[in-house]
């Protein structure tokens, strides 16, 4: 997990150790459902940044909360399937669109940033659903004890 200096100051360092915890653990109950270890890059970034790769990757000009770059797709992406890719999360967005706390929206948008690079999408109602309870399992997971279950 990266943080950009820009965004640093946002999460204390016990809230940064939290985060770590839950999305390994969360990266782990993935890796159980999809058969072998899985890798994902994380950074924390703010709105100027994201801004800039949504524009130049998607077309889209404005911020957005999280973007998912996966290494799976495209030419060679089987030769390492446990590279899944590079997640980023505005800091910025995510605060400002938290329902309840920053934490746990960003632990949601992780969520959301991996079932995209696991394959997931939501361009209707149905891959909407099927995404939505993927994450759902893998953010109830991240917040269980014990021994890491599929997820």
């Amino acid at each position: 997990m990266a943080i950009d200096a820009e965004v640093r100051g946002r999460l204390e360092a016990p809230a940064r150790e939290r985060l770590r915890r839950r999305l390994g653990r969360m990266l782990r109950a993935a890796a159980l459902t999809d058969g072998h270890p899985l890798e994902v890059a994380l950074t924390l970034t703010g709105d100027a940044t994201i801004h800039a790769l949504n524009r130049d990757f998607r077309g889209i000009d404005r911020p957005t909360d999280v973007l998912a770059f996966a290494q799976r797709e495209g030419e060679g992406g089987h030769l390492h399937p446990e590279l899944l890719g590079d997640v980023l999360i505005s800091v910025d967005t995510a605060a400002r669109q938290a329902k309840r706390d920053l934490f746990s929206e960003l632990v949601f948008l992780f969520a959301h940033g991996l079932c995209h690079l696991l394959g997931y999408d939501h361009r209707d109602d149905e891959e909407e659903a099927t995404m939505n309870a993927r994450a759902r399992d893998l953010v109830a997971e991240s917040a269980r004890t014990g021994k890491t279950r599929p997820a």
